[in-house]
């Protein structure tokens, strides 16, 4: 297979993506999602249309502004860790996967009167709690399990996958290793604490250099999601790591992850002061060029974001 060029590493054009489509589709459109899982939704029309509805939103948006869009695949939690939860069969989330890159690349069809650069994402959640990770995956374990997932979003028509709120760097190196022999661009987005550090304790620099090192730099960029702006504005430095981070998804919520884990009740912030948040992080990471939202946030969020950092 050879390697599919994604937009947002090849283009000087800015990029948006989504927000927190889990809890907007939650709280904010009063439709349960099975264990947090968007990809149930595709398992019937009422689903489908509530996540297309929530996804032409923010291509609608790009439109208006002229910027790119990530289109992510609703396939967070689509791989084996949750067969259990789910009550599925591994050949049942392999269909997952192959139908949510088919629902996003019709949504591309649908606005590519629009002009704009569209690049299908295949999403890829960590093997475990994205909030309190259980254990430390041996890199060459990550890359075995992984591998599993980015071959069906692969083989689907993915333009490229992100590994999102990820939680340790040999995790993160088994996953870019496994796209890199697939032959599909990779993204990794760390989370971090209200420190700023990873919830294994890791720094944010030391990860992704440790990233870079052991997978010769072929990561297309890095970002940060899962975070409130505020939670780690304060640690990113004058380093060549910073220049590898094109992209940010907080969350609309200063709370931490325990808080927000027991939450009953979303927290979506101020979208202005998230946006402002934006425009802070702009100054200290100079090679954004990719923004959205993560849990608490939805369209108003990636409006505000959209009104105070593009051009």
């Amino acid at each position: 297979m050879t390697h599919r060029p994604a937009p947002p590493q090849t283009s000087a054009q800015p990029f948006l993506t989504d927000a927190g489509c889990e809890t907007d589709i939650i709280f904010n459109r009063g439709t349960e999602i099975r264990e947090f899982a968007a990809h149930t939704l595709l398992e019937d029309e009422r689903g489908r249309d509530v996540l297309a509805d929530y996804y032409r939103g923010f291509l609608g948006l790009a439109a208006e502004v002229n910027a790119g869009m990530v289109l992510d695949s609703p396939t967070w939690k689509a791989h084996p860790y949750w067969a259990g939860d789910l009550g599925v069969e591994p050949l049942e989330l392999q269909r997952a996967n192959s139908d949510a890159v088919t629902f996003s690349r019709a949504l591309r069809d649908e606005f590519s009167p629009s002009g704009i650069p569209i690049a299908i994402n295949g999403l890829v959640g960590p093997r475990g709690d994205a909030y309190a990770p259980e254990s430390l995956l041996a890199i060459d374990e990550a890359q075995e399990y992984h591998a599993t997932q980015i071959s069906w979003l692969a083989d689907a028509g993915a333009d490229m996958v992100t590994a999102l709120t990820f939680t340790q760097s040999d995790e993160a190196i088994g996953v870019v290793r496994a796209a890199d022999e697939i032959g599909i661009p990779v993204v990794v987005s760390f989370t971090v604490e209200t420190d700023g550090t990873l919830p294994t304790g890791e720094s944010l620099g030391h990860a992704i250099e440790a990233v870079d090192d052991a997978t010769d730099g072929v990561t297309a960029y890095f970002m940060v999601n899962c975070a409130h702006p505020d939670h780690f504005v304060g640690v990113i430095e004058d380093a060549a790591w910073a220049n590898r981070v094109e992209g940010i998804r907080c969350n609309a919520s200063r709370q931490s992850h325990a808080e927000l884990d027991s939450a009953e009740v979303l927290d979506d912030g101020d979208p202005i002061e998230f946006a402002d948040g934006y425009v802070e992080l702009t100054k200290v990471l100079p090679s954004l060029q990719v923004f959205g939202g993560c849990c608490g946030s939805d369209l108003r969020h990636v409006r505000e974001v959209a009104r105070a950092v593009l051009p």
